[in-house]
């Protein structure tokens, strides 16, 4: 989904990890800024773990676009390194009710995936 408000023109063709698969390692680089961008846009709004999600962005990107999830599991060692995977797999337009009441939980949670 187009974002006219917002300068992610990789990231809009986006709805499931497999729309990866067809990127080059440039674009997946530029899909990373942008999803860092993003994943900074949201808990700017919201509050939330910053720093862990930014640090796990390019690791979220290459594992989204090498392995088959969600036929392939992925487990975060911690839970607040899941922002960058919920952009990724369909919850992107849902990042304004970051741990909001009835919004997407600032950690994993199986009821979401």
């Amino acid at each position: 989904m187009a974002h006219p408000d917002r300068n992610t023109p990789l990231l809009d063709r986006v709805t499931a990890p497999v729309d990866l698969k067809g990127f080059s390692d440039p674009q997946l680089t530029a899909l990373a800024q942008e999803v860092r961008d993003e994943t900074i846009r949201a808990v700017s709004q919201t509050g939330g773990h910053l720093g862990s999600s930014l640090g796990v962005v390019e690791l979220t990107v290459a594992l989204h676009a090498v392995f088959d999830t969600p036929r392939d599991k992925l487990i975060w060692d911690v839970g607040h390194q899941c922002y960058p995977h919920k952009i990724l797999t369909g919850r992107r337009d849902r990042m304004p009710t970051l741990r909001q009441a009835g919004g997407l939980s600032g950690f994993t949670n199986r009821s979401e995936s």
